[in-house]
């Protein structure tokens, strides 16, 4: 029997090969690693200003620049006919916690909410003023109006504070400490705690 000849007008299927119209983002995972990556390396640095460190030893006095913005605190107040008088700056630990015995074991009323190593009184960078009258008495009258202004003192005071860099203790929530001037440089106390301090030159890291 005759085969059948297969007819050359026939075509096998030939399976087309479809171009992926899909492209892989490049750009973005590289923005995405790069953001990560910063996340990472920011959280290191927090995390080694909050670990331990031995790079300075505990402050026995008043930071430099705080020293020096209470100088220019005193100068400046005294232009405006006002006398402050600085009550308390560096305070040891153990001066901190006989502070905090105040009015709970011992007499007195309260004065402070923290203990030793919560201030930062304990680290130089704070100060408490009061107001000195021309008749001699050191007052914290913070109604008094001394140089006759029609202005309080006390708030002149703080006013100056403020432009200086200090943070007024009479703006926090809660309890409030009036005579209370601190210039942080940004650093919490467990940064402070662990031993991390503002350099000596340091004049506002915030």
């Amino acid at each position: 029997m005759q085969q059948m000849k297969q007819s050359s007008d026939y075509t096998a299927p030939v399976r087309s090969r479809v171009r992926s119209s899909h492209t892989y983002p490049w750009p973005r995972i590289n923005l995405l690693v790069l953001i990560a990556l910063a996340l990472l390396v920011a959280a290191a640095v927090w995390l080694y200003r909050q670990g331990p460190s031995e790079e300075l030893p505990p402050p026995t006095e008043l930071h430099p620049a705080v020293a020096q913005a209470i100088d220019q605190l005193v100068d400046e107040a005294s232009k405006l006919g006002i006398e402050v008088v600085i009550t308390d700056g560096f305070r040891s630990s153990a001066e901190q916690d006989a502070l905090y015995r105040q009015g709970r074991e011992d007499s007195g009323v309260v004065v402070t909410q923290v203990k030793g190593g919560e201030s930062y009184h304990n680290y130089g960078l704070a100060i408490d003023f009061a107001l000195r009258t021309p008749s001699n008495d050191v007052i914290w009258d913070m109604g008094y109006d001394g140089n006759g202004n029609g202005r309080a003192d006390w708030m002149e005071v703080v006013d100056i504070a403020k432009k200086l860099g200090f943070t007024w203790g009479g703006d926090w929530e809660g309890f409030k400490d009036n005579p209370h001037l601190q210039m942080d440089f940004g650093y919490s106390i467990r940064q402070l705690k662990n031993g991390h301090y503002p350099s000596m030159s340091a004049e506002e890291e915030a």
